[in-house]
């Protein structure tokens, strides 16, 4: 069994004539923790959003556990079981408590009773820190929580990769680390994770491997201490400066 769990070959995006991703060429391996930063609008949430298959490629290839989710044939639905994404905005049901929201894909998507679905969303809750709030609604919760329910939910099926897309840019600041403690927690359970995120901390302290993207491409990937820390690029030097205010 191939240990690369997502690959990406000559991924090109294009909205109209503004081309947003330019030939990615990307290997994440099982277990790898992949944190990728740049600037706005360099392309780094729909390269995850193509990875799902939420942004049809313009061309190229997906394949998340050797099937290709890019081919006409492949069953989708089946397909992104395999992947979990955690959006920038939490996504829940208003009018579900935290138990419903987890619950409700496991029903309808995977066909779970409800006492098995409650079961397993009643773990995942416990897993994300929230059991004791499974029966609030998300008007009762704080944004870090109503994240971790987003987390909680999208574990509860059992993916094979995490895709984390800016997780924590909408929370205040104080509920940031609540939220990244988690993924940090998953990180050491071995999940495989694709991370866009402006957190540079989480990049260099959980990363294994940290990529830079600018205008549509890979500038540079490494070890975060090698390009968090010592930047061959210029562009992602500049990029760093600004982020980390250093000079």
């Amino acid at each position: 069994m191939s240990d690369v769990v997502v690959q990406l070959t000559e991924l090109r995006k294009s909205f109209g004539a503004n081309e947003v991703l330019r030939g990615i060429n990307l290997e994440v391996k099982r277990g790898e923790v992949v944190c990728i930063i740049g600037p706005s609008g360099s392309g780094k949430s729909t390269l995850l959003r193509c990875v799902n298959m939420l942004e049809t490629p313009t061309s190229g290839t997906v394949a998340v556990g050797g099937i290709e989710l890019t081919d006409p044939d492949c069953d989708l639905d089946a397909a992104r079981t395999s992947l979990g994404m955690v959006f920038q905005q939490f996504n829940l049901f208003p009018h579900m408590t935290a138990m419903e929201n987890v619950t409700v894909a496991l029903r309808k998507v995977l066909k779970r009773s409800r006492s098995e679905a409650e079961l397993i969303a009643g773990e995942q809750l416990a897993r994300v820190g929230l059991s004791e709030k499974a029966l609030s609604y998300p008007a009762q919760l704080s944004g870090g929580q109503q994240q971790r329910v987003a987390i909680a939910r999208a574990l509860a099926m059992g993916p094979s990769v995490m895709l984390f897309d800016e997780a924590t840019s909408a929370l205040d600041p104080e509920l940031v680390g609540d939220v990244l403690a988690v993924m940090r927690s998953l990180a050491e359970e071995g999940m495989t994770m694709l991370v866009v995120t402006h957190e540079m901390g989480f990049a260099r302290n959980v990363a294994d491997r940290v990529i830079f993207m600018d205008e549509g491409v890979i500038m540079e990937q490494g070890k975060p201490a090698d390009v968090l820390g010592n930047p061959s690029v210029d562009r992602t030097k500049k990029f760093l400066a600004s982020v980390l205010g250093t000079h």
